[in-house]
């Protein structure tokens, strides 16, 4: 059973309803027993991270999630909340990959919403994919580049568009709505 986190971000449907579509049972859920019991666990995400960082702890969350051993994935602001630091409300994250998350420059285009290519991909999540291959993107906030980047967009500046670190696995990208594109990326996921 894949385990879709629920705590106080949207877009947990749409994962759910692509998670389906792939033939794999799956639960929305903030039961820890559950969230611990799961072959794989994605956090999605659309909010603030500073309210979904609160309602993580409050539920006793965020250490379940430094503790899981299955693979997980983060999206977009499921992603910024497995960094270390958010400058979305000067919020302490979860620390799991070594980068902060920063504003995009407020002189530019922000949000980042549309669709983008690649200028680096590696590893197991982006198997069969290559950086001509386009993802969709909506975000105000980007992940430093770091240790742990496996892919990496430019839009302003370049930035991580996926970190992975021992199982965990993240994207700034939304693969639920990239598409079939997006469909592979969440399939690789899924067969690890």
């Amino acid at each position: 059973m894949i385990a879709i986190l629920k705590y106080n971000a949207g877009n947990a449907l749409s994962v759910e309803n692509a998670v389906l579509r792939l033939g794999f049972p799956t639960m929305i859920t903030d039961d820890i027993e559950v969230i611990k019991s799961a072959e794989k666990v994605i956090i999605p995400g659309v909010g603030e991270a500073g309210s979904a960082m609160n309602y993580l702890k409050e539920k006793g969350l965020d250490e379940v999630i430094k503790s899981l051993t299955q693979p997980v994935l983060g999206i977009c602001l499921g992603m910024q909340l497995l960094c270390e630091f958010s400058e979305e409300g000067a919020t302490e994250t979860l620390g799991i990959f070594k980068t902060n998350v920063l504003k995009f420059p407020p002189q530019e285009l922000v949000p980042h919403t549309g669709w983008n290519d690649f200028t680096i991909l590696k590893g197991k999540l982006f198997e069969g994919i290559n950086t001509e291959e386009n993802c969709y993107f909506v975000h105000s906030f980007y992940a430093e580049i770091c240790d742990e980047t496996v892919a990496i967009t430019d839009y302003i500046l370049p930035f991580s568009a996926a970190l992975q670190k021992d199982n965990f696995y993240a994207t700034q990208f939304h693969p639920e709505k990239s598409a079939e594109t997006g469909i592979r990326i969440l399939k690789n996921f899924l067969s690890l």
